[in-house]
């Protein structure tokens, strides 16, 4: 894949937005995989289709069942599913991000619950240990997690502590001799029931901080694990809790530093957020393949429903819902690729955009579908069940849109003159933050921060600049835009979450547009077969982004965010529904 500029690899691109700069040169030309992967994502994806294709009947049944059978998780096994992104120097196949990401495409595409015992395994479950583990860990380890002897899970959330990690309760101690015991119970643990090897967090309150990342080992005494979930989707994966009872861990199965944990898990989650885009596309291709198959064949009024408009509108929609999620969830894995250190918000944006994107697919696909698609024996409400986890789980999708708007705007905020004194190191916590703005509350700035228009310089197709001009407008409407929310609310922004989502929501608009002009321009400046219907992509994206982000910034002038609050706060008081009709 395409390297980026050694001076450039701490800028996040997205971050950059709020100040109305494009990155461009991170952006231009579109990245392309590398060849050896390219080579082993051929035979992989045929493999994984020979091995799937064949096995929809038994995949719905495991749905049925709520469980994936010892065979089935022994060939994942033995197709080297496990060892992804393991190095080949403990025995598993490296992949890049962005090729990992495609292979959970292939697998999704068949079985949802198939990508999240994978996924679960490699992204989170023991992503800490290929990001924080020393020499000594990984020796031990990731041998036997490339082979799947052990499967690995992560232990993060908790009863009452859902996205706000830092409330957990599962406590570690340090004993004399450096070893720890752990106690606790987490929820919800992908793959807890089938996992050998933990990656867990626990209060520490040491002075090196308050949370510490353990490695946990299945076997060990005191570890258990309660009865698989019953799920409303993706019900063939284990999900469990894990419980921890007074648990001896080791002084060298600390993951990371001491009270550092709060740091790991967020860096899991933040590389992690690739796999579970490459999912969402690949169930999105599929859903496509499964639309055209029925607008093409059935007939109504002695024609096929393809021909009918509204079914074209959906198609269509589909179709360029796949590919920006597409170009953007490959974009991001080439920024981790590439080496750059701050890709937290571009990762967090293209999570968002694509477990919405193939939500709104599902919806779509089993509409064309009608009454069929309502039928348990078709493949629509399954997927419809298994994608709507998507916007839940690695961070809800609300809690990501504030961390996006509010990263944005910490550097933003960092960079007025009058903040100077005030700001410090206060937006650490960019979800808690804000409330330390102090003295700026009620201030006014002289002038605009003065980020001009920023143009994109690279020799964009002709066909496609009318979306190049977009991003150069809103890029600065956004900057713009968030200037005047830290001069509005000063040290309260943090309470103005509705504001924030219009803000995240044009950054996401911005940054998924720059992917698609980026993906699209590199398609027709190759030739392409399908380039023109790349154009047609760009075109029909920056049409519907414009409306969108138009109306996103006249919201932060003019809106019903009031009138929202006091019926929200009357219907809460009530406890329900007011009216009748008698």
């Amino acid at each position: 894949m395409n390297t980026v500029a050694p001076q450039h690899l701490d800028e996040s691109i997205a971050k950059q937005l709020f100040f109305g700069q494009i990155s461009e040169e991170a952006l231009f030309p579109y990245p392309q995989i590398r060849e050896r992967d390219r080579e082993m994502l051929g035979a992989m994806t045929d493999a994984i289709d020979q091995f799937l294709a064949d096995k929809g009947a038994e995949l719905r049944q495991y749905d049925r069942d709520a469980e994936q059978p010892a065979g089935f998780i022994q060939a994942l096994r033995d197709m080297g599913l496990f060892g992804l992104i393991i190095p080949e120097e403990y025995g598993g196949l490296e992949l890049s991000n962005g090729a990992y990401a495609r292979v959970l495409g292939q697998t999704s595409s068949h079985d949802s619950s198939v990508s999240l015992t994978i996924g679960a395994h490699s992204s989170i479950g023991m992503k800490g240990l290929l990001l924080f583990g020393n020499d000594e860990q990984k020796q031990r380890y990731l041998p036997q997690l490339a082979s799947g002897e052990m499967i690995a899970a992560f232990c993060l959330t908790e009863s009452g502590a859902g996205s706000d990690a830092a409330a957990i309760r599962t406590k570690a101690t340090r004993n004399d001799d450096g070893s720890w015991t752990l106690s606790g119970e987490k929820i919800w643990i992908t793959n807890g029931g089938i996992a050998d090897f933990y990656t867990v967090f626990a209060r520490t309150d040491t002075p090196e901080g308050k949370v510490t990342a353990f490695i946990v080992e299945a076997g060990w005494d005191g570890v258990s694990h309660g009865p698989h979930e019953d799920k409303m989707g993706i019900r063939a994966s284990s999900t469990t809790t894990v419980a921890f009872n007074e648990v001896r861990v080791p002084a060298a199965n600390v993951l990371g530093p001491v009270g550092k944990g709060f740091k790991v898990a967020m860096n899991i989650l933040n590389s992690g957020r690739t796999g579970l885009g490459g999912g969402a596309v690949g169930g999105m291709r599929a859903l496509i393949r499964m639309a055209c198959a029925q607008a093409n064949e059935r007939k109504q009024f002695g024609q096929a429903i393809g021909e009918f408009g509204l079914v074209r509108e959906k198609i269509a929609q589909m179709t360029a819902d796949c590919f920006a999620a597409e170009s953007t969830v490959w974009m991001v894995a080439h920024l981790i690729d590439s080496g750059r250190s701050d890709y937290s918000v571009e990762a967090a944006m293209s999570k968002v955009f694509a477990s919405e994107a193939v939500q709104r697919c599902c919806y779509e696909a089993l509409q064309i579908a009608a009454g069929n698609g309502f039928m348990r024996e078709l493949p629509y409400e399954q997927m419809t069940r298994d994608t709507r986890i998507l916007s839940i789980f690695e961070g809800t999708n609300e809690i990501l849109r504030l961390y996006v708007a509010l990263n944005g705007l910490k550097g933003v905020g960092a960079t007025l003159s009058e903040l100077q004194s005030a700001v410090g190191g206060i937006f650490n916590d960019p979800i808690k933050g804000f409330g330390v703005l102090g003295d700026y509350a009620g201030r006014r700035v002289r002038e605009a921060t003065g980020y001009g228009t920023d143009r994109i310089h690279h020799p964009v197709a002709e066909p496609l600049r009318p979306l190049a001009r977009l991003c150069e407008k809103y890029v600065v409407e956004l900057s713009k835009a968030s200037d005047r929310l830290l001069r509005k609310h000063g040290k309260k922004i943090a309470d103005e979450q509705h504001a924030q989502k219009r803000v995240a929501d044009i950054a996401i608009d911005l940054f998924v547009g720059l992917c698609v002009l980026s993906r699209a321009d590199s398609l027709v400046q190759s030739g392409h077969p399908a380039a023109d219907d790349a154009v047609k992509i760009a075109r029909l994206f920056a049409r519907q982004a414009r409306r969108r982000m138009a109306r996103n910034i006249r919201g932060l002038e003019r809106n019903e965010d009031g009138i929202i609050e006091s019926l929200a706060a009357s219907t809460l008081e009530r406890g329900g529904y007011a009216f009748d009709v008698y």
